[in-house]
């Protein structure tokens, strides 16, 4: 077979240093369900002692009123943003219920047969809080509850206008040269996406750790999954189940045609899908037979955020904006990275070594050239991740590149080799040894198939005898680490503060009646 010439032909280029990285900022969302001590998914509600999940701007929940998300602000260092997602981790399990814990798994813990017990995340009366409860009953209507119990992890990260205002100079297309700041990021941003999607594989392979779920997930879905011990179903090579077919996916998005070739035509493409009818969800009505309303609109998607992508351009919206309507006003801001597992082996869902290497990873695709990518390619990639998905630790995996096939081992090894110089650069533009020691991890988990997290996770799940019993230890073992991390009297009183706010803010929202919810959702529609 041939070696893909193309990888390991990226030069870094002389005139980069590493003061054009200096101010990159990153912020992670983390996401974990709170489960009770049977190992059944929690029933209480998200606790009012942290806070209102409508409004606080780090502890909130995201699809089910059990699935918790931790948010941090954008921090200026890798060991800044996980210190910040620390402390919010500890704050958290001071305050959840007795017997309560955070699961440490992507794939969700005990289900029983009821949908109905997955209790969709309530927001309070106001009409925004009624709103985002609607949504996702609407989510749970078209596809089912038990897809709202998985958690993930999303790395969001930017780069400092100096990085592009020096590449931008270096442009010698004069169209390009001509393009304001603004616009000339959002086209590097949008290379960086392109690259990033085609080099999902390789971050599937390398940081996937749900290569098993509880059978209790699967309940009345066909599947092609094995028993592995009592309760738990996997595949024999399997790296990120929750990134293939039984996680999130929606058979009428793969209609929408939206690409990531400009930001004019992503924005044009996503409004599109948010005000087409999809004949599917029509016949599911808008309203149950009490006439309440069980959907936002009958659309292919009902809000902007349903869509479902391995990596987003994003901008801050500010009040009443659309996340798209955001970029088109004032470009891309940053970038949120969505295809990577909780790992489990962290208190905090990461650690330092993934947010090293999907930090190379994005200045990687940022430094790449980026040809568009269409759909012939895109139907490329999809099958490359789902081999990865199912059997990437197949010694014969495989990757199709330019029609060609190529072991996936070498593949996934010429990029990482051709990201070195890009790992020296963070470091010296970091003063660490963060991003050479994430790259090293990395080449160990490629020179031996075990110490990938997938492999670790399989081992751990076989050694405890079932998902529930090794996510059960896990969890006992973080609740060790929450417990001896030490908030200072700073910081209690910063959480302190942010839960008496968030509370403030949602009775602000819900005192204002100016508008029916009904005339509300009429509006929207």
């Amino acid at each position: 077979m041939s070696q893909p010439e193309s990888i390991s032909s990226f030069v870094l280029p002389t005139w980069i240093n590493a003061s054009l990285l200096h101010g990159m900022l990153r912020g992670i969302e983390r996401e974990s369900l709170r489960m009770q001590s049977n190992g059944f998914l929690s029933q209480g509600d998200h606790p009012l002692s942290l806070g209102s999940a409508l409004t606080h701007p780090h502890i909130t929940t995201d699809y089910a009123e059990a699935l918790m998300e931790f948010i941090t602000p954008p921090k200026p260092s890798i060991p800044d943003a996980l210190a910040e997602l620390t402390d919010i981790h500890t704050v958290v399990h001071q305050h959840l219920a007795e017997g309560e814990k955070l699961w440490p798994l992507s794939m969700p813990c005990m289900l029983d047969n009821q949908e109905e017990n997955i209790r969709l995340a309530d927001y309070g009366s106001s009409n925004l809080g009624r709103f985002k409860t609607l949504y996702r009953r609407g989510l749970g209507v078209r596809y089912g509850r038990r897809m709202q119990t998985i958690s993930g992890v999303h790395y969001n990260i930017s780069f400092a206008d100096t990085l592009f205002e020096a590449l931008q100079q270096q442009e010698t297309d004069e169209a390009l040269r001509a393009l304001s700041l603004s616009a000339y990021r959002s086209h590097r941003y949008f290379g960086l996406i392109r690259n990033f999607i085609r080099l999902t594989p390789l971050v599937i392979y390398l940081v996937g750790a749900s290569p098993s779920v509880c059978k209790c997930f699967m309940t009345g879905r066909e599947h092609h999954l094995l028993p592995l011990v009592k309760g738990t179903l996997f595949l024999p090579y399997a790296t990120a189940l929750r990134m293939g077919r039984f996680g999130y996916q929606n058979s009428a998005q793969k209609q929408l045609g939206i690409h990531y070739n400009n930001l004019t035509d992503y924005v044009a493409e996503l409004q599109k899908a948010v005000y087409s009818p999809y004949a599917a969800f029509s016949r599911l009505g808008l309203n149950d037979a009490e006439g309440e309303p069980i959907q936002i609109n009958d659309h292919v998607l009902q809000i902007e955020n349903e869509y479902y992508s391995l990596v987003r351009p994003k901008q801050v919206p500010q009040a009443g904006e659309t996340p798209s309507q955001a970029l088109e006003n004032r470009g891309v801001g940053y970038v949120e990275l969505r295809a990577v597992d909780i790992n489990p082996y962290s208190p905090i869902g990461v650690d330092e070594n993934t947010a090293a290497f999907l930090e190379v990873v994005a200045l990687y695709c940022l430094l790449q050239d980026s040809p568009e990518l269409h759909d012939a390619e895109q139907e490329q990639i999809e099958l490359n991740q789902a081999e990865v998905v199912n059997r990437g630790r197949a010694p014969n995996a495989k990757i199709l590149q330019a029609d060609q096939q190529y072991p996936l081992a070498d593949w996934i090894i010429q990029h990482l080799d051709a990201m070195q110089s890009i790992a020296e650069l963070l470091d010296q533009s970091s003063e660490s040894q963060l991003y050479t020691t994430g790259l090293a991890e990395m080449l160990k988990r490629m020179a031996d198939v075990d110490a990938t997290l997938s492999a670790q996770v399989i081992a751990d799940t076989m050694h405890h005898n079932g998902t529930w019993n090794f996510g059960s230890h896990m969890a006992h073992q973080h609740i060790d680490s929450y417990q001896q991390h030490t908030l200072s009297s700073e910081r209690i009183s910063y959480f302190k503060q942010l839960t008496e706010t968030s509370l403030q803010q949602q009775q602000q929202l819900e005192q204002d009646t100016q508008i029916s919810f009904e005339q509300y959702l009429e509006k929207f529609r």
